[in-house]
């Protein structure tokens, strides 16, 4: 049994675009592309054959891991959120206390985290000591490297939809 995980309503609703993009497009074009290599005759030494049939499997592979994802999918009631409180959805600038530097990081389930574009998880050292953090609250964190930060919220707001 997965367990669940916690996700924006942006985020969820892309996961059930993608599915159903290789559902209803992706799985198609494959299906297509088996049907013309097996056009080309002997299978056995049938290179785009081996390939439409490994792509196949990556494109059922991808279905299961999205069913999955959605059937334990929480979504986070943007109504039920107190917006001066970082939580999944919140983007938010702190201050590193030691090096003065500012960062904006926007607060993202684990599965959609992307650190270099600044989206980081919920459950990552710095998104864990932030979820629950004000503005003007100053946060521990022990980072990846193994080093202490004192983080200082600057500001909290909701991501954009």
């Amino acid at each position: 049994m997965s367990k669940t995980v916690n996700y924006t309503a942006a985020d969820f609703k892309a996961l059930e675009e993608e599915l159903d993009y290789l559902k209803n497009v992706k799985r198609e074009e494959n299906k297509k592309e088996i049907s013309r290599a097996r056009s080309f005759g002997d299978l056995s030494e049938n290179s785009e054959y081996d390939e439409a049939k490994a792509e196949q499997a990556k494109i059922a592979a991808r279905i299961a891991e999205l069913e999955n994802m959605i059937n334990n999918a929480h979504v986070i009631d943007e109504a039920e959120t107190d917006a001066s409180v970082i939580s999944l959805g919140s983007v938010t600038r702190v201050k590193n206390l030691a090096s003065g530097q500012e960062k904006e990081y926007t607060i993202v389930g684990s599965f959609t985290a992307d650190p270099f574009s600044g989206k980081i998880s919920d459950l990552s050292p710095i998104g864990r000591a932030l979820i629950g953090a004000k503005t003007g609250d100053v946060v521990d964190v022990l980072l990846p490297n193994g080093k202490d930060a004192k983080l200082e919220v600057i500001s909290v707001a909701r991501a954009s939809v």
